[in-house]
């Protein structure tokens, strides 16, 4: 397993933006390279759902379809982030946001209890 860490959270209103950013702070070398790696979100009293993933290296991403065109994954190698990037947030977007990784296969990769490594997440909330 292995200790990630999000940040960027906060409130915002309907339309806004944010970008997370997630980091594994005791890992040694370049997580993105060797992790399949994604973003998921838990709204209260709701199941935690996959909002977007990216293979090792960056190649390869998907969302979940009620993000797609709003939100995008990207892994900054150089500074160690995994990033998400939201715009025209809606309050339905509102959730624990948590990063989360595994190792290859990636296979099913929106699909949480496929991972092994989560953060402790970040709290996104939206208003009307």
């Amino acid at each position: 397993q292995v200790k990630l860490a999000e940040s960027g959270g906060g409130s915002v209103q309907a339309g806004g933006s944010l970008r997370l950013s997630c980091q594994a702070p005791e890992y040694i070398g370049r997580i993105g390279r060797s992790y399949c790696m994604g973003w998921f979100r838990q709204a209260q009293g709701k199941e935690r759902e996959g909002v977007a993933s990216t293979y090792p290296g960056g190649d390869g991403t998907y969302y979940a379809a009620s993000v797609k065109g709003r939100f995008t994954i990207s892994l900054d190698n150089d500074k160690n982030t995994l990033s998400l990037e939201m715009n025209d947030l809606k309050p339905e977007d509102t959730a624990m946001y948590y990063c989360a990784a595994k190792r290859p296969p990636c296979v099913e990769t929106l699909l949480a209890g496929t991972y092994s490594s989560w953060g402790q997440g970040t709290q996104v909330t939206v208003s009307s």
